[in-house]
């Protein structure tokens, strides 16, 4: 099955042939997959070694001076260890780049804790000006990647080895409604919707469920329109990342927020990533029991402590 990563190859090379404007920048990683691209554009793929702060680096510079970069490597090593660098040199100076990482929250979790990023989306939605995207599958990510390259900002697409059956007929920017039901309401992110509705077969819930593959800036308008009193986010990384980032949305209405996500805290044996989503409660198994807490009804007391009405709970 071609992978998220094999598709973007391929489509960053297109876009590369058919848009002069487009840069792509590496530290290593991918490097012998634009082997061909480098040769017919030399000046426009640049490798820069295992320099990763270098790699941003180069890439504001070639923004300011008009192209318009993809700057390519694993989670870890693209939003982690150069994290001053996409605060200073691009965000301080205004500079655009679409940023592609691979490896997820545990794809390579052979290769330990250095590979693994569960806190990479929390961490760039404190800087200011970026789109965020999680697709969940390949056609989806060629398409987001396809939009972020047209612009002219600062965008994160967020690729995993973890997809869904399909593709949705997304839209950059909108939640996509899956179902709509009376129960409460699941946003499944990216990789994670078939894993909730697989989930939610057996639990007898009668769920609203929400797709969102953009995640920064956020579909608020249709999560209002759509949400009922219970709103469960379900999401590939960090717990609690997408409820922080909608908490202004939400914080007048009288809501409960669960968020299902990867847990605080480190599971230290590597294992595989199947191994990782048991360990989280993020497989199908895991996630049906998880779902399956309600919320307090509404009016009683640990409704009430929520400030503006919004209690968040974090299984």
């Amino acid at each position: 099955m071609t992978s998220m990563r094999d598709t973007f190859h391929v489509s960053t090379t297109q876009l590369l042939d058919a848009d002069p404007r487009l840069a792509v920048v590496l530290a290593d990683i991918g490097a012998s997959r634009f082997r061909e691209a480098q040769e017919r554009h030399p000046e426009r793929v640049i490798n820069v070694g295992i320099r990763e702060q270098l790699m941003i680096g180069v890439a504001a510079g070639l923004s300011l001076t008009g192209l318009r970069p993809i700057v390519h490597s694993y989670a870890s090593f693209l939003v982690e260890r150069p994290f001053e660098m996409l605060k200073v040199d691009l965000s301080h100076n205004e500079a655009g780049a679409v940023l592609v990482s691979i490896g997820a929250s545990y794809d390579a979790s052979h290769e330990g804790r250095t590979h693994q990023a569960p806190e990479d989306v929390a961490l760039l939605a404190t800087l200011p000006g970026w789109e965020i995207y999680v697709p969940g599958h390949r056609r989806e990510a060629t398409g987001l990647l396809r939009h972020a390259a047209a612009g002219d900002g600062r965008a994160y697409l967020r690729l995993s080895e973890s997809a869904n059956r399909a593709a949705r007929p997304i839209r950059p920017g909108a939640l996509d409604v899956v179902r709509r039901g009376r129960d409460l309401t699941i946003v499944a992110v990216g990789p994670m919707l078939d894993r909730t509705l697989d989930a939610l077969d057996g639990i007898g819930f009668d769920a609203t469920v929400l797709y969102a593959t953009t995640v920064l800036p956020f579909d608020t308008d249709t999560l209002l329109a759509e949400a009922g009193e219970e709103v469960v986010f379900v999401e590939p990384y960090l717990e609690g990342t997408t409820a922080t980032i909608v908490a202004a949305a939400l914080a007048d209405r009288p809501r409960v927020v669960r968020s299902i996500g990867v847990p605080r805290g480190e599971h230290r044996r590597y294992g595989t990533p199947d191994d990782h989503e048991r360990a989280h409660g993020l497989d199908v198994a895991g996630l049906r029991e998880r779902l399956g807490r309600r919320a307090p009804p509404a009016g009683s007391a640990s409704r009430r402590k929520g400030h503006g009405g919004l209690t968040e709970s974090q299984d």
